[in-house]
Parts: structure tokens; C-alpha cells; sequence
């Protein structure tokens, strides 16, 4: 420990600096003072740009209600038609075909390194309930992992690292998600901080003892703009701890429709940093439908009909490849969200069917790699990606321009919304907030693997089909009455499907009664989590 972080530990928290969560085990090791007073500083210094950033989130929402629909910047034409490059890639982000995602739970940590994958995102935003132990813990827990120290003994089975594993990264929260339990002069902090703070503070040196570094995953952006803060951001931290310009490394999650239209302005503003882009698909359709949320003409159906080969969807993840590949970053491709079924051969088949057909997809668009849920289907896209991408990644393939317009990226796909469609999105909604509000943000329901993303999807598919009074395909109308009624059907299900013991703990009461009340605000939250956190610890 250098002389200055020793002294830092020894300073005792700032000024004006609440921690009030309970007592976790392993917090002695995250919440040191140096560390506390780190992400403290951050906080302070950028929290004031990431509160005006949210608030600009909130004019162009209201500019999106009143009919201006987005479309690429003109201000920042220069940056679009201009040659350049994103700075070098690390050696050992050059192959990433497989990334495999999860919460940083010890056990999910040590399968998913261990899985045979390239990469472990592990993940304090869409797959985590951010509740006090599962931030602090799962600090503690990556800590560990980057050491190689983790083990775990469960259910008569012990867990410890291989000798080779994936390369870690890390997704810390969105700009819109606070820690309740970090408090600067009684209010709370970007929940961003805290992640990212912690784990650069007590990581950065092991990692590059280890031949590795401080990589990320950007949730959420809705432009340049909010690049450009993580680009501060990192530059700021890199000095503060005495690191290389250009140490930390991200990948940023084009997952909301606004981004789509700022991708090269989104490298630009990171590009010292940044190595990629990844399509995060159930993000970016969640955003489709909350943008345009108030608009008749932007209904969109069955989440079902969703798939990538939709046109708005096809076009976005084609623009990715083509924009990473000319400024030399990777074009990574979304989550499978399928999970392997066991005890049911051909449901399974047929799950790892659509996975592939998926994987092929993406690797014959020229993708550099892609995503899964699970480890059992590693080697599924292993096998795709290895067949169709002989190469380390695709950045040296050339393809001949695509001219994909903002009609491309704005067209509204065909297809019905049926009864079945609304049923999956109450059932699924309901199970997952009642698995959040439990502490569990990762879920696996009806054989798929659902985060808060599905989720966002299947409460404001209801919320936007209510709203504008839509005709299921039997020519009823989704009213708030017939979402009620449903509402009790799947409750009356889950209680005969888990126990009355089970169902009095599971909170799925309480999440029906969030997902109604989600459903019938006339005005439209915009995530589910920013009311679902107020329910946990």
C-alpha cells in the first residue's frame, strides 16, 4: 500500500458522509476509510452533472410526447463523417467471443469464470437486487475473485476457481439509480459510484499484478453527453490513484433508442477508454416502448415477436457492427435468454435451436461476440462463433456499407397482441418483482432467464396497451379492469403452484399490487426499480 492510501485509510470518513447500511459480512474489506472517502470524492465532484444529465433526460421525454421524434444530430455531423479510432485494445480483451452475464453472488462468480466463457460480466444493475448485502457482498466477492481466493462450500459441494477462467468485467449501475444507504449532506448517491468507486479502489493494483485491468460495462446512456461524464469520470479516477491514462476500459450498452442515434458520438466522447458497443436488446426494445409510450403509432406486440429479426431491431445491430468496425472497437452482440431444460428433451432442443439460430445471426452480421445467461449454453455460441468468426474478432472484416436511416431505426414492426401475450407480461412481471423484492434480481421463469429488462418490457407493454386502449386479437379491448382480473388469475396460480406457505413469503402479493399500481399511473415511471427499491434493505 502506497504511503499517500495508507495515510487515506487512516483519515476516517469525510465530512458530511452517511453510510447507514446494516452490518455485512466482508464490509470491513469494501467500507475501509480510503475507499469510502474515494467514492465520496467522485460523488461530490460529478454527482451535480449526472443529476443535470437525468434532468435532460426528462426535456427530451417531454419534446418526445409533444411529436419531435429523434433522429441523428446535426451538430454532430463532423464527428460522423470524420476519420477516426478508438485507442488500443487490450491483449486480453482481443478475443471475446463468449461473454457470459449474472449478479456478483459467490457461487454465480466461481460457475460463471469457471463456465468457459471469454468473459464474466458480473452485473450490479439488471441482474442484482441492489439491496445493502448484495452491494457490499458482492464487492467483497470480487474482491476475492480477482485475488483468486474465492471458494464456497454449498449443498455438499465445494466451489474454487479453475486454473484458467473468463476475464472480468463489471457493470455497475445506471446514472438513474441512487444508494440509499451512501448518503453527502443527506442525500443519497449515484448508485454508479459506489460500484464503480469500490471496485477500482481496492482492484486496480491486483489487476494489473495480474496481467489484466479495471474493465466496465456502461448501462443506460441515453447519448453522448452521459459518455462524455464517464469519460470524466474516468480520467479523474485514473489520476486521483496515481494510473495511466487510459487504464480503465469500457464497453458501453447501447440499450436505449436514443443511443442509437449517438453511437459514433458515444465512442468519440469515450475513446481513450473505450473498446466497444453491445447490443442490449431487451434494454433497447424496453426503451422503444417508454420513449414512445404516449404515441398510438408506436405500439408495438406480443413481446414474443420481439426477435432481432424484427426490421427496427435488424437495422440497430447492424448500424452497431458497422460503426464499431470502422473506429476499430468490437460490435458485441446481445443476450440469449433461453436456459437449458432439463427433463424435457425436446422443449430443450428446441431452446438450443433458437439460441443458435440467434448466434448464427449475429456472427454472420459480423459481430465480435455475444452474450448468454447460462453456462450451459457456452458452448453453443462457442460452437457458432468458432464455426463462422476463425479469428480472434471480426474487426478486420469488410463489409460493404449499409445506409440504415432513422425510419430503419424507428419502424414499427407488425404483428398482434393476443391474450397470451398480456398474460406472459402480468405473470412475468409479477414473479420477477416478487424475486427482486426478495433479494433475487436474476430469475429464471417459463425457461427463460429474466432480468429487470424483461420485466421493464412485459410492465410497460401492459402500460402502453391500456393506455391507448389496444384490441387483443380476439377483438377485446385491454382495459385496467381486464389487467385486474388477469392480476388475480395469476395469483390464484402462483398460490396453487408454489404452497400457501411459499406464496404468504414470496411477496408476490406485494409485487401484484406494484404491478397494478404501475399500470395505472397515468403517468409512466420510468423504471420499475426506482419504485421497487423503496420496498427493500
Amino acid at each position: 500500500m502506497s504511503t499517500d492510501r495508507a495515510a487515506a485509510e487512516r483519515l476516517g470518513p469525510p465530512a458530511g458522509v452517511e453510510i447507514t447500511g446494516a452490518p455485512v459480512p466482508g464490509q470491513e474489506r469494501v467500507l475501509t476509510d480510503g475507499a469510502v472517502a474515494f467514492v465520496s470524492e467522485l460523488a461530490r465532484r460529478f454527482g451535480p452533472e449526472v443529476t443535470a444529465l437525468l434532468e435532460r433526460r426528462a426535456a427530451r421525454q417531454a419534446e418526445i410526447d409533444a411529436g419531435r421524434l429523434p433522429d441523428f444530430l446535426a451538430e454532430t455531423r463532423s464527428v460522423r463523417e470524420s476519420e477516426w479510432t478508438v485507442a488500443p485494445i487490450p491483449r486480453d480483451l482481443l478475443d471475446r467471443r463468449v461473454e457470459i452475464t449474472g449478479p456478483p453472488d459467490r457461487k454465480m462468480i466461481i460457475n460463471a469464470l469457471n463456465s468457459g466463457a471469454n468473459v464474466f460480466m458480473a452485473d450490479f444493475e439488471d441482474s442484482l437486487s441492489p439491496t445493502w448485502a448484495n452491494v457490499v457482498g458482492g464487492q467483497a466477492n470480487l474482491a476475492d475473485a480477482v485475488r483468486r481466493t474465492i471458494t464456497l462450500e454449498s449443498g455438499g459441494k465445494s466451489y474454487r476457481l479453475e486454473e484458467r477462467t473468463a476475464v472480468l468485467l463489471v457493470r455497475p449501475r445506471g446514472w438513474h439509480l441512487t444508494e440509499k444507504h451512501w448518503r453527502i449532506d443527506g442525500s443519497p448517491v449515484a448508485g454508479a459510484f459506489v460500484d464503480f468507486g469500490l471496485y477500482l479502489y481496492h482492484n486496480h493494483a491486483e489487476l494489473a499484478r495480474r496481467g489484466t485491468g479495471p474493465y466496465f460495462y456502461l448501462p443506460k446512456l441515453e447519448g453522448h453527453l452521459e459518455a462524455r461524464l464517464w469519460n470524466s469520470v474516468f480520467a479523474y479516477a485514473e489520476q486521483r490513484l496515481g494510473l495511466a491514462h487510459g487504464t480503465i476500459k469500457c464497453t458501453v450498452l447501447i440499450e436505449t433508442i436514443l443511443a442509437a442515434f449517438e453511437m459514433d458520438e458515444i465512442l468519440y466522447a469515450l475513446k481513450d477508454h473505450v473498446v466497444g458497443l453491445n447490443c442490449g436488446r431487451w434494454d433497447y426494445i424496453f426503451s422503444y416502448i417508454k420513449k414512445f409510450g404516449r404515441r398510438p403509432d408506436r405500439v408495438l406486440p406480443d413481446r414474443q415477436s420481439l426477435t432481432m429479426t424484427a426490421h427496427f431491431l435488424r437495422a440497430y445491430s447492424q448500424l452497431l457492427v458497422q460503426t464499431c468496425h470502422r473506429r476499430g472497437a468490437f460490435a458485441m452482440g446481445g443476450m440469449a435468454a433461453q436456459i437449458p431444460i432439463k427433463g424435457d428433451e425436446r422443449a430443450n432442443a428446441e431452446a438450443l435451436a433458437k439460441v443458435r439460430a440467434d448466434k448464427e445471426r449475429e456472427a454472420g452480421d459480423g459481430h465480435d461476440g455475444t452474450w448468454v445467461a447460462h453456462p450451459g449454453l457456452v458452448p453453443v455460441a462457442r460452437e457458432v462463433f468458432d464455426r463462422l468468426m476463425p479469428h480472434a474478432n471480426n474487426l478486420a472484416l469488410k463489409r460493404a456499407p449499409l445506409n440504415v436511416t432513422a425510419a430503419d431505426l424507428l419502424a414499427v414492426p407488425p404483428g398482434a397482441i393476443t391474450e397470451a401475450g398480456l398474460r406472459n407480461n402480468i405473470a412475468v412481471g409479477i414473479r420477477y418483482l416478487a424475486a427482486w423484492l426478495g433479494g433475487n434480481g436474476c430469475v429464471p421463469i417459463f425457461n427463460l432467464m429474466e432480468d429487470a429488462a424483461t420485466a421493464e418490457i412485459s410492465r410497460a407493454q401492459v402500460w402502453q396497451w391500456v393506455r391507448h386502449g389496444r384490441a387483443l386479437a380476439d377483438g377485446r379491448g385491454v382495459t385496467l379492469a381486464l389487467v385486474e382480473a388477469l392480476i388475480g388469475e395469476e395469483l390464484a396460480r402462483l398460490e396453487r403452484e408454489v404452497g400457501a406457505g411459499a406464496y404468504a413469503a414470496g411477496h408476490y402479493a406485494r409485487a401484484a399490487e406494484l404491478f397494478r399500481a404501475l399500470t395505472a399511473d397515468e403517468q409512466f415511471e420510468t423504471f420499475l426499480t426506482l419504485t421497487a427499491y423503496r420496498e427493500i434493505d
